[in-house]
């Protein structure tokens, strides 16, 4: 987070470069030319392009503020993205299905194709992180959660990891079901990418510099979730659960903005290639909304919440387990910090063996991709009462094995259980929210046969529809699993099944219930506690004590400051040797009573003002305003109570007093430092 200069003098200062812009701006604007910079290449070139630049900034300020064309491309962009992702995806599926299908008759030439297929492809992606961008590994959301709560990871948001996240993440939704990933979470890690190169000609604008990095990231975190599935509402309720530890209003309808635009991009795309035949929700369903369920069937609902509830518990535990063990265990740790591309190929092999359709893979589907995977188990129709009838065919791909569909589902969850673990820890992009999202939809799918299934003798279960509870386990467990309720919109948008608002709200909060019983860790918290983030929400729900922990106890050295009757080499001593914006003001070094701060460019004044001045050597509070703190704390707060000032205080320094002395100081350097302490004690 960039601090702001809170003078009115910063602007007239020779360290800003504001005057040199606005300079550039009136020379283009006479016709003149900015010199162009000898030491690179094609400098007139540069001159020219920049020239244009700042001539389209001028024309748009003139129609409304920069930072709206902004958002406006920020959710045009990451829908094209995301459109051309899903369309590469599809055409390299689509000539593996068609390889695989060729060679019919021939078992051992299709598990060859079958099992190498993900297996190059995530070994190209597992070489393309490790030899070009470490950092583009995993999900990248919690990742961006740090950065939203005011801490900075600049090697997260370079332009070198922006093409290998992509490049990656398309080779890991190319493998299909095998590999079982999603892109929720790299998306929004590009999209933020995106946002932090769009949004530099804006923060350097003297008034928007101090707001805009961070507004930006916090639309562009709403952005990446509405484009990958066309949901603008839960896009933006998404960003303010998972990735906002204090959202703020004024991101409010900057987000719902550039939402809206991204989300009509993303539809006129799929319409006009042919996807879809007008604008509509992504996955189509036929729910009966005259009398979409019985009253009595809310009882079932809630059964379903508490299923999936206990259920997340268990996937959370296996995923802390296998966090734990591929960041303790040796021999592990070794792998995949040198062989990652072979523990990749390895891995991914494994799981395409074991998906291979001729083995137990005709259980679970496994020739389906994931899209194709939600909008079986969506489906109205009830398989079991088509099962019991020999003369109607089961048209679906869960009954294709010929054993019961309640066996083929059971199979599918048990496997898929341990082996999206498995997956969890391959070194290449990946997202995790669509895996849990379809685990739901088929946990809810199994639950509603399950019972129709034991019932079959009454007639009345013959016209429930087990579309409604796949929809309500999709929504319950991936908000358990992630400890969010914005699923339950998400769904609603999806499929526009508005009819099952309620059972899916409420299933979602029973399985965010007992989710949360215990202190237990959500998804991200979990992988942001294993890489030791410096992120105060996760580190609380690892060790509850930091709730209690006072400021004082984890201040570093006193900081450096001034009193108000300081000279020139007082000055000029704290100008050099600190680097901090804003400076205390104390009364005496004997009484350290804080008065209050100056900031670096009135020092630096006060410094030229000395030099060129022939009389006596001015003091401090002689040239200076001293500036009143409006952020003062006692020794006795929390570290959550100062992290919660300084997201509300943006930039300002926090200071620490007692009885008026000074004892320290909080910045967002302070309280990154802090925070990594108590990661490492993790």
């Amino acid at each position: 987070m960039k601090i702001p200069e809170a003078s009115p003098q910063s602007e007239n200062d020779g360290g800003s470069s504001q005057p040199e812009r606005r300079g550039q701006r009136q020379a283009f604007h006479r016709g003149t030319r900015v010199p162009a910079c000898p030491r690179k290449p094609h400098g007139r070139s540069r001159v020219f392009v920049k020239g244009c630049l700042l001539k389209l900034l001028c024309c748009l300020e003139r129609v409304c503020r920069v930072e709206w064309f902004v958002y406006a491309a920020l959710g045009m962009l990451s829908a094209i993205l995301s459109f051309l992702m899903d369309l590469s995806v599809s055409k390299l599926l689509t000539a593996h299905n068609w390889l695989y299908n060729q060679l019919e008759g021939n078992s051992l030439l299709q598990f060859f194709c079958w099992t190498l297929y993900p297996t190059c492809l995530c070994t190209i992606s597992s070489s393309l992180c490790h030899n070009i961008c470490p950092f583009s590994t995993g999900s990248g959301l919690p990742e961006v959660r740090t950065m939203l709560s005011g801490i900075q990871l600049p090697q997260y948001l370079n332009l070198t990891n922006m093409f290998t996240k992509f490049l990656g993440l398309i080779c890991t939704l190319a493998a299909g079901s095998t590999i079982f990933m999603g892109k929720v979470g790299p998306f929004v890690h590009l999209c933020t990418m995106m946002g932090s190169y769009l949004i530099k000609p804006c923060s350097q604008r003297q008034a928007t510099k101090e707001n805009a990095d961070g507004e930006m990231l916090v639309v562009a975190a709403a952005v990446g979730v509405a484009s990958c599935f066309g949901a603008p509402v839960s896009g933006v309720l998404f960003s303010m659960e998972v990735m906002c530890s204090h959202f703020a209003m004024r991101n409010y309808f900057p987000s719902f903005f550039s939402v809206a635009c991204g989300t009509l991009t993303f539809q006129l795309l799929s319409m006009w290639s042919g996807d879809k035949e007008t604008l509509q929700v992504l996955f189509q369903t036929n729910f009966p909304t005259a009398f979409p369920f019985f009253p009595l069937e809310i009882l079932l609902f809630v059964l379903l919440g508490l299923l999936c509830g206990a259920v997340s518990c268990l996937y959370l535990f296996l995923h802390r387990l296998m966090l734990r063990l591929i960041t303790t265990n040796i021999s592990l740790v070794k792998i995949l910090k040198t062989e990652k591309v072979l523990y990749s190929a390895v891995v991914s092999f494994s799981l395409a063996s074991l998906t291979f359709p001729q083995s137990v893979g005709q259980h679970m589907a496994s020739k389906s991709t994931m899209k194709q995977l939600l909008t079986s188990l969506l489906d109205n129709t009830l398989w079991i009462s088509q099962s019991h009838n020999a003369s109607v065919p089961l048209k679906t791909e869960w009954g294709l094995s010929g054993y019961p569909v309640c066996r083929s589902l059971t199979v599918f969850l048990v496997m898929k259980l341990w082996m999206s673990m498995l997956a969890c820890t391959l070194p290449l992009p990946a997202g995790y929210f669509m895996p849990v999202f379809i685990y739901g939809a088929a946990l809810g799918r199994l639950f509603v046969e399950g019972i129709v299934y034991i019932f079959s003798r009454t007639q009345e279960w013959s016209s429930i529809n087990p579309g409604g509870y796949a929809l309500a386990g999709a929504a319950a467990f991936s908000g358990a699993v992630t400890h969010t309720l914005s699923p339950a919109l998400l769904v609603l948008e999806l499929t526009g099944q508005f009819s099952h608002a309620l059972p899916v709200l409420l299933a979602t909060l029973l399985a965010n219930g007992v989710a949360r019983s215990g202190l237990r860790t959500s998804f991200y918290d979990a992988v942001s506690i294993s890489k030791r983030l410096p992120h105060l929400p996760s580190l609380i729900m690892a060790r509850p004590g930091i709730l209690s922990m006072e400021v004082g106890r984890v201040l570093g050295s006193t900081p450096a400051r001034l009193q108000k009757a300081a000279g020139l080499e007082e000055v000029r001593h704290v100008v050099n040797s600190s680097t901090e914006t804003q400076i205390p003001v104390v009364d005496s070094h004997d009484v350290p009573v804080l008065l209050g701060f100056v900031t670096r460019p009135q020092l630096q004044t006060f410094l030229r003002q000395c030099s060129a001045s022939q009389r006596l050597e001015p003091h401090l509070d002689e040239v200076c305003s001293i500036q009143p703190s409006s952020a003062l704390l006692s020794p006795h707060n929390t570290i959550q109570e100062v992290f919660s000032i300084l997201s509300l205080v943006g930039g300002q320094t926090v200071f620490i007093t007692e009885r008026g002395r000074l004892l320290g100081w909080v910045t967002w350097a302070e309280m990154k430092r802090i925070l990594e302490d108590l990661a490492k004690e993790v």
